[in-house]
């Protein structure tokens, strides 16, 4: 397949890029009577400041639902309250003034996109140039579809004459939003305007059009009685005829459990049976309306006592699974790509977590004592103290990220996916993440803390599916990859694993024996690294996946790696050995 044929225009732009025209927009008028008065010389600064937190200088509006300051310059203590690029509180203050924005940096050079992923870009604008509407992205976890979104809605906002392209995307912030944003950034914006959200702020957006949409991890979109759902249909035309819709691309590895759990992809359905919304949608029962399309196309439904229902006949069902899978792969051209990922290497990559501004103060606040501690052990030759230091600083910099490594779990159970979390500390990584998770509801099986747990007992309560996250400290000698075949002839749950690291490990060889708990056996299964962005984590993060992605699988060989992430440290002094949790 040729890359962006018919002369479409690569999303990989130089620096020196096209400047489109900024007409006013829909939603996008004159000022709201309620905003604050703009002296000469001055502007409005729109402010990311946390629910609750009460800060000096800004205020909260309701005109544009944040907080606002005005004046000629930000004061230094609001600076890391200020948006970043293409989020939405960077394309309020763009709006509210125009003569003034804020220019996003340019594209990066170390971010090349793989084949696959230029090959994705070309099927979704092949798609938008057909005329088509709707896009289902749903390759593999590890495939790349973030990549893979960004370059096509970017190719398909040229052919479109785009001018705004909205991402939506999943929970939790700190860790989403950061990573779209970092993407589209590294890739070029192309001259678009790029606004990053996640599903529970859909509201703060419908006053605004929209040309190019991606709805990451569109499963969100299952239910049509949700407050979220009315936003979506609104904010995506959904009832609109299909030449005046934006063009959505939906990313998912996990579309839904049933054919009515598709309503999302109505639209893509209508097109490809050459139909109108009217068809598929109704204002007042759009699940019903949905329901009796399907059944009208040959899906087997069925009434029961809350509403339609899925047939239970098993032959249908996998009939009716290759039928709607078929109305969109088999367009031409397609209206879907699904990719596995091939055996092999474990997918791995680093979960950058953008800290609050109260949170990155308590970081560099432990960061600066722990300098001066190892300092202080340095020159002093004191092996133990700097050990120690070493060992209180990581474990209270991976305490400052529990509720991010908890709500990105909790999310990724929703999804349909068992989670393998490693740790390396008990008190301030186990057991608080382990808390948490149960105050939310979630069962966890908890393999950590000599003698604490029966390891067979609470990993099988994991491999059955009983318990949907597994915490451990384990390295090796345990199996919880998908599929296994258990004692007695039983096999373990068949839900797709995802692993993640609260803290990086030093160790290649380990990091390698930890993913190999669940990416084994023909189970391929994404590990993350969980760091604070910005921080020292970020660089031992980066050290350990190259670690891992060299498949040193040799003591001296990684022992380089203890030695980069000791340097970067200041604790290039100590043994190799005081480097892990275990020895510490």
């Amino acid at each position: 397949m040729p890359r962006y044929p018919l002369e479409m225009p690569s999303p990989r732009r130089s620096s020196t890029r096209r400047r489109r025209r900024s007409p006013r927009r829909k939603g996008s008028a004159g000022a709201p009577r309620e905003l604050p008065f703009v002296g000469p010389g001055e502007r409005l600064w729109v402010l990311d400041v946390p629910y609750g937190t009460q800060v000096e200088g800004a205020t909260w509006h309701p005109a544009v639902r944040m907080h606002l300051h005005v004046g000629r310059e930000l004061p230094a203590h609001l600076a890391p309250y200020a948006p970043g690029p293409h989020t939405l509180g960077r394309f309020l203050e763009n709006t509210l003034n125009p003569d003034s924005p804020t220019e996003n940096p340019a594209p990066s050079e170390d971010l090349e996109p793989r084949q696959n992923q230029f090959e994705a870009a070309d099927a979704i604008a092949e798609h938008a140039q057909a005329g088509g509407r709707q896009f289902l992205l749903a390759d593999e976890p590890g495939v790349g579809k973030t990549i893979s979104a960004v370059l096509g809605a970017t190719a398909a906002g040229d052919l479109r004459g785009a001018q705004r392209v909205l991402v939506v995307a999943d929970r939790p912030a700190a860790i989403t939003i950061g990573h779209w944003c970092r993407t589209i950034t590294a890739l070029g914006d192309d001259g678009l305007e790029w606004v990053v959200i996640t599903w529970d702020r859909l509201e703060k957006v419908t006053d605004h059009s929209w040309d190019v949409i991606i709805a990451d991890e569109a499963h969100a979109l299952r239910r049509t009685t949700t407050k979220r759902w009315k936003l979506w249909a609104r904010i995506s035309g959904h009832a609109k005829p299909h030449e005046k819709a934006p063009f959505v691309i939906a990313t998912t590895a996990t579309p839904g459990h049933t054919p009515l759990e598709l309503p999302y992809l109505a639209p893509a359905y209508a097109q490809a049976h050459g139909e109108t919304m009217k068809d598929w949608t109704s204002a007042s029962q759009p699940g019903a309306t949905f329901a009796a399309a399907l059944e009208r196309h040959g899906i087997g439904v069925e009434r029961g006592r809350y509403g339609a229902t899925w047939t239970t006949d098993p032959a249908r069902r996998a009939e009716d699974l290759a039928r709607v899978r078929g109305w969109l792969e088999d367009q031409r051209p397609t209206a879907m790509l699904h990719r596995a990922a091939p055996w092999g290497p474990v997918p791995i990559s680093g979960m950058p977590v953008t800290l609050t501004p109260a949170e990155r103060a308590t970081y560099e606040a432990e960061w600066g004592e722990f300098c001066r501690e190892m300092d202080i052990a340095r020159r002093g030759r004191n092996t133990a103290k700097g050990r120690a230091a070493l060992l209180r600083f990581r474990q209270k910099a991976g305490l400052i990220r529990v509720d991010s490594t908890v709500s990105w779990i909790a999310q990724q159970v929703e999804a349909g996916r068992q989670v393998a979390c490693s740790v390396e500390f008990v008190g301030t990584a186990a057991e608080p993440i382990t808390e948490r998770l149960r105050d939310a509801g979630l069962e966890v099986a908890t393999i950590y803390g000599q003698g604490r747990f029966d390891v067979e007992t609470e990993r099988l309560r994991f491999q059955t599916g009983q318990a949907p996250v597994c915490v451990f400290t384990t390295v090796a000698s345990i199996s919880l990859h998908a599929g296994e075949t258990l004692a007695g002839g039983r096999r373990a749950s068949t839900e797709p694993r995802v692993g993640l690291f609260h803290q990086a490990r030093f160790s290649g060889i380990a990091g390698r024996q930890v993913t190999g708990r669940t990416h084994r056996d023909h189970q391929v299964s994404p590990w993350h690294i969980a760091y604070a962005q910005g921080t020292v984590e970020e660089q031992v993060s980066k050290v350990m996946v190259e670690r891992i992605a060299a498949a040193s699988d040799t003591v001296g060989g990684d022992t380089a790696g203890f030695a980069d992430v000791a340097q970067l440290l200041g604790a290039d002094w100590l043994p190799p050995a005081a480097l892990t949790a275990e020895s510490a």
